[in-house]
């Protein structure tokens, strides 16, 4: 199982959420929840993620390296 380890990004290379992830996941909202498919919404589920993948890092690892596992298989 491959390891991932973001423990080398600083605050100045962190992802920063942008217009094109924000139109992204508002075009996922109008599909999967069209009642909430706001821009505001589509931020705070971005925001939900990047939270989550960050404290699966910390409290998960095993998790995160198996999601990683699983997308190099989708490149093959």
């Amino acid at each position: 199982m491959n390891m991932l380890n973001f423990g080398h990004m600083t605050n100045n290379s962190r992802y920063q959420i942008n217009e094109k992830d924000i139109d992204s996941m508002l075009n996922y909202l109008k599909a999967k929840d069209p009642e909430h498919a706001t821009p505001e919404m589509a931020i705070e589920l971005l925001e939900y993620l990047q939270a989550t993948f960050h404290t699966m890092q910390h409290e998960n690892p095993d998790m995160l390296a198996k999601i990683y596992d699983d997308f190099l298989k989708t490149r093959n």
